[in-house]
């Protein structure tokens, strides 16, 4: 079966329904997470997982959840998790795993294949007490939520410049710079922070000096392709962030609609694109917080 289509499926049968999966981040339950192996989900797998709408950000395997002693309970759905299998020279390489002269022998060119397994949020299982009384521990944050945002952007490499002035809030790759509005106009510190991780976050990763994003090298007008597909990218990156810091994901961007209905069109007509834009978001997140990305 076609794994960019299960994806994009699950993503369109959201948007019809109203809710755009990004907008919704995770806050206090944490951000998805392994059941056993405790490791955080990565990619579009963050929001496949989140837009279920379980409050436990636990996930685990048919087969996890059997080894701790605990069971899916009947009529549950599973949910997709993907993954990348790397192969060169038709040989695949295991994560971590040092090329061997098999490898070396092959074609050099690495060849990337979307898999997929099925999880189970803890919420769909009957799990053992010394299980259950573990996760029943809230995720403890070592600052407010508001501070929180303002140590990832102080702790952004290579940040760009950041000005108040007017009411709209936009990036210009050109100079590089992050136009704001007084903070005084926005309704609340949340949409503030929303929108500063939007522009200088976000759309600001995708410099040439940065992470070189191909939406962001030409010029590109609001309602074409390249906008739009960037908008996502944007969008993705700063509800990603307001998980992390623990605010609620709120938008004054007024094509936010836009976006929303731009996207159901291009998910019928590219399967492919929201697990590209995910994986440029998660890539814009792993700047951003120094973290040295790793395969999903």
């Amino acid at each position: 079966m076609d794994v960019y289509q299960i994806i994009t499926d699950r993503i369109i049968e959201k948007l019809e329904a109203g809710t755009v999966p990004w907008h919704k981040p995770w806050r206090s339950i944490g951000a998805p997470r392994n059941l056993v192996s405790t490791k955080l989900y990565r990619g579009v797998n963050v929001w496949l997982l989140t837009m279920q709408g379980y409050t436990s950000p636990h996930w685990a395997t048919f087969r996890q959840i059997n080894e701790l002693g605990g069971s899916v309970r009947k009529g549950e759905k599973a949910t997709p998790v993907v993954f990348w299998r790397v192969y060169v020279g038709g040989v695949e390489v295991k994560a971590g795993e040092p090329e061997t002269q098999e490898h070396s022998e092959g074609q050099k060119k690495r060849r990337f294949v979307l898999r997929y397994y099925s999880a189970f949020n803890t919420e769909q299982c009957d799990l053992p007490v010394s299980v259950t009384e573990k996760l029943a521990l809230p995720e403890q944050r070592q600052l407010d939520p508001i501070e929180a945002c303002e140590k990832i952007l102080c702790e952004m490499p290579n940040p760009p410049e950041i000005v108040y002035a007017g009411d709209k809030a936009f990036y210009s790759p050109a100079t590089d710079r992050v136009t704001m509005p007084p903070r005084g106009l926005f309704e609340s510190a949340h949409e503030f922070w929303c929108t500063m991780f939007h522009e200088a976050c976000g759309h600001a990763t995708g410099h040439e000096k940065r992470l070189n994003r191909d939406s962001l090298k030409e010029a590109a007008p609001f309602g074409s392709p390249v906008y739009s597909a960037e908008e996502v990218v944007a969008e993705m990156t700063a509800a990603y962030l307001c998980g992390i810091a623990g605010i609620e994901n709120r938008t004054i961007d007024n094509s936010a609609a836009y976006i929303a209905g731009w996207l159901k069109t291009k998910l019928r007509e590219d399967r492919k694109f929201i697990v590209h834009a995910a994986t440029q978001a998660q890539r814009a997140c792993d700047y951003v917080l120094s973290r040295t990305p790793c395969s999903d």
